[in-house]
């Protein structure tokens, strides 16, 4: 039997290509952490008249969000270089001189597993906040062995300290370390693919991730992190086209990527692959809004093309501060154009798909019964509203 039933519900299923798939005066059944039925409440079926009920009082339902793109896990934080870029400086000149990703790294290295795990948890509460129940964590600021899986290891310890499921993505092809400037290849051979094999020995990595990028890696250096993480069966993704288009987005699509990032100078011969292959574009407008980009990604393309489009917080110290998932569909809504379904699937069935969390992002039998009420009259509510939390209640593996 059923563990209870949810009545007297506005339903966001988010089954649908388009739209938000609403079932007015709804009800779902939940059983055994999972949804078992959701349909109009006066087509409850007979098995289900009897357990318990929760009326919802007209509230949206919506599966809960994800977010499937973070950095939560790092030391220190960058405010100084938020300072810095409003005087003038560009992301990439604060790179070269040994400012972003690698001012995080010095500080990551020095912060213990202890420290890490305490300066992330209230990163983590403040999405589960805004009703999210699975989050993707990379590594990618320690770029040595230790660091990298003492990263890894704090991302799997959020998920025991906190009701929300992390999917941890080894991303030690961030960035070339200081000790290794001009020597990226034996920065692969010699520190990133013998911290993934380790990384994947201790069972701490979900997938595996690069920054394909002139200050970071080439397309044949991921080549070589992608060839090694299909060796060890673990499905990967790319941060690509965030600055300029090395082709990264084609190398993912090559490889069956779950989804390319960024992509904001991606052409439409990437995106055709990109559609092929069946790889995500995951948007990241709070970058975009804190690097004050003026290139956005080509969302009429994706949308010819029929690329699915997740929709993350891209949660980092230094191009994306940001730890709101709401605000993050507000952006894609205000600064790439993307309408409030699509923005609520973004952050709900493609960012599953992003994740290849196959199990949840809609409100369907058979679906995890991770699922968010909302204090709202309309889902394009959610992408609506600047600073307002809306939140009713979450409900996490059926738990009410």
């Amino acid at each position: 039997m059923p563990q209870m039933l949810l009545t007297n519900a506005r339903i966001a299923t988010m089954v649908q290509s388009k739209g938000y798939g609403l079932i007015e005066a709804g009800a779902i059944a939940l059983e055994a952490g999972k949804i078992a039925w959701v349909g109009p409440e006066m087509d409850i079926p007979p098995l289900y008249q009897e357990v318990e009920r929760h009326n919802l009082a007209g509230r949206l339902v919506t599966p809960a969000l994800i977010d499937c793109h973070t950095h939560l896990v790092f030391g220190g934080n960058r405010a100084q270089e938020f300072e810095m870029r409003l005087n003038g400086a560009s992301y990439e000149e604060l790179a070269r001189a040994g400012g972003g990703i690698l001012s995080t790294v010095r500080a990551t290295r020095a912060a213990s597993e202890a420290e890490l795990l305490a300066e992330a948890l209230p990163r983590v509460d403040a999405l589960i906040a805004e009703g999210v129940a699975l989050v993707e964590i990379k590594s990618g600021y320690g770029l040595d062995h230790e660091t990298e899986l003492k990263m890894l290891r704090v991302a799997r310890q959020i998920a025991r300290e906190r009701p929300i499921e992390v999917r941890t993505s080894f991303l030690g092809a961030h960035a070339v370390p200081p000790e290794y400037e001009g020597r990226a290849e034996a920065y692969i051979s010699e520190i990133c693919l013998p911290a993934l094999h380790a990384a994947h020995a201790e069972g701490l990595v979900d997938a595996v991730d690069g920054f394909c990028e002139g200050i970071a890696f080439q397309p044949a250096q991921i080549a070589r992190v992608f060839e090694s993480a299909k060796a060890l069966g673990l499905p990967v993704k790319l941060h690509a086209e965030q600055l300029s288009n090395l082709g990264g987005a084609k190398l993912a699509a090559r490889f069956g990527a779950l989804s390319a990032d960024h992509i904001e100078y991606i052409d439409e011969a990437g995106v055709v692959d990109m559609a092929k292959a069946g790889t995500v574009a995951t948007l990241l407008p709070g970058a975009f809004y804190t690097l004050r980009e003026t290139q956005m990604p080509p969302i009429e393309m994706l949308r010819k093309h029929g690329v699915p489009m997740a929709v993350a917080s891209d949660a980092n110290p230094g191009s994306s501060p940001l730890t709101s998932i709401l605000l993050a569909m507000n952006m894609a809504c205000t600064l790439f154009r993307l309408t409030p379904a699509e923005a609520l699937a973004g952050t709900t069935r493609h960012a599953a798909r992003a994740l290849g969390a196959h199990d949840r992002g809609a409100v369907m039998a058979g679906q995890r019964a991770d699922l968010a009420v909302w204090d709202v009259s309309h889902p394009a509510e959610l992408a609506y509203r600047i600073g307002f939390n809306p939140l009713h209640r979450r409900i996490y593996g059926g738990v009410f």
